[in-house]
């Protein structure tokens, strides 16, 4: 007769906890929200003591939890990234086979781009979000200068790597550690393999960090939706409701539309594994709203479950954890019309064309400045002849908007991370189709 024990029981899941984090937090939130007067804080007594919710709340336990969580996620972007990078330049047998890799994964990242900005037009048209409203707003926008293309590509040459890695400047990082990894193939004999030893090494430490702090994400998703819930208002999406369901159904088309068809025509491969398989790593971004800080997750995902050689994933994930501005582009797009209806603005098809443009171009153009989506969109709004004021009038629904799209760029990385690989004949296509891979 089999006995039943408490360790025969089965564990639930990451994906399981990280869901569970997040319902909780939301419904705490919200609760929060709810309960609070008109001062936005109410108090509660323990033992006497008499507690401020958002003090103690909100603005504490919430607050410290979940900034511990996304420093974490941030601590190990650097290393990864450089580590990772090293390790698979080095190991390249063909140094120009990087060349390769990244004029493939920018010629996808700009496609989709493309593509992402062409839908949100055409579906925002359609629905005329900003049709007969008249929205009052005391929230203005200054936009900044965008700094030239020219610039922005001698910028990429780093003139200090430990700056570089300081700043966190991602395309700095990625051209020093592509040098350095190439440096290290092409030298020959005992100094070679002890550096290729001591970082493979470095780099499994690293992994296991990340493993680390992955299995901390329920605690860390459920402090940021307990924060996020708590402190965004109802009555922000009074007015911009139809904008706001619009970019999501674009996102969402996007995502579970654009890049299944993409990756079916473009490698063969089955898309509703990847899109299984990367549940985790869209909670990841989501939670945090960058993709740079979900890198190190998104390159696990990459190599562990979809089988994308190592030498593939760091370079080509890590370039669009910088370049891949679809999620961006679709708001670009939709917010974009939405201004021009608010404000009655008829824009040709010229116009439009402009936009599908500049945007695309921008997310080159624009990669690692902060605040990069709202200045996108000021160079767009610009290149039509819109106010730019009229930004303000979006901000604030803008971030539950960027937890969104940061969720379709990071898939975005992974689907282009596959193609690539399945075309260098760097895929393992019985990890990628193996169920069992998906698993933590």
């Amino acid at each position: 007769m089999t006995t039943f024990t408490p360790n025969s029981s089965k564990k639930l899941g990451l994906t399981a906890r990280i869901f569970i984090g997040m319902a909780i937090g939301i419904a705490i939130g919200t609760f929060i929200q709810l309960l609070s007067d008109d001062s936005g804080d109410f108090s509660f007594s323990v033992f006497n003591t008499e507690f401020s919710t958002y003090g103690f709340l909100v603005e504490g336990i919430f607050t410290v939890m979940g900034t511990l969580f996304i420093k974490a996620l941030k601590m190990l972007v650097v290393p990864l990234v450089f580590v990772s990078l090293v390790c698979g330049t080095a190991n390249l047998s063909d140094p120009s086979k990087l060349g390769r890799l990244g004029g493939k994964a920018v010629g996808l990242y700009i496609s989709t781009t493309a593509i992402a900005i062409t839908l949100a037009i055409v579906f925002a048209i359609i629905v005329a979000p900003g049709e007969g409203i008249n929205l009052a707003t005391d929230a203005t926008y200054a936009a900044k200068e965008a700094p030239s293309l020219a610039q922005v590509i001698i910028d990429m040459m780093p003139a200090n790597p430990v700056e570089s890695m300081a700043q966190g400047n991602m395309l700095q990082i990625i051209v020093f550690a592509a040098f350095f990894g190439i440096a290290m193939a092409m030298i020959k004999g005992e100094p070679a393999a002890r550096l290729r030893t001591f970082f493979d090494d470095l780099n499994e430490v690293i992994m296991k960090i990340v493993t680390i702090v992955m299995n901390l994400a329920p605690y860390g998703v459920f402090a940021l939706m307990a924060k996020l819930a708590a402190t965004t208002e109802l009555r922000t999406f009074q007015g911009l409701s139809v904008y706001f369901l619009l970019v999501l159904f674009v996102l969402f088309v996007h995502a579970l539309v654009t890049y299944p068809i993409v990756l079916k025509l473009l490698s063969g491969l089955n898309p509703f594994i990847l899109l299984s398989k990367m549940r985790d790593t869209a909670i990841f971004a989501f939670s945090t709203a960058s993709s740079s800080a979900t890198l190190p997750v998104t390159i696990e995902t990459a190599t562990k479950k979809l089988g994308v050689k190592n030498s593939v994933a760091s370079f080509t994930l890590s370039l669009g954890s910088t370049v891949n501005m679809d999620g961006t582009a679709i708001m670009q797009g939709v917010a974009t019309v939405f201004i021009a209806q608010v404000y009655n603005v008829d824009l040709s098809m010229s116009d439009y064309l402009m936009v599908v443009l500049t945007a695309t171009l921008a997310s080159i153009g624009t990669a690692g400045v902060p605040g990069v989506g709202l200045l996108m969109l000021a160079m767009v709004l610009q290149q039509v002849n819109l106010p730019v004021e009229g930004i303000a009038l979006i901000i604030g629904v803008d971030r539950l908007l960027d937890m969104t799209r940061t969720a379709v760029n990071v898939t975005g990385d992974c689907v282009v991370s596959c193609i690539v690989a399945k075309s260098e004949n760097e895929l393992d296509e019985r990890v990628y189709n193996d169920r069992l891979a998906d698993q933590q």
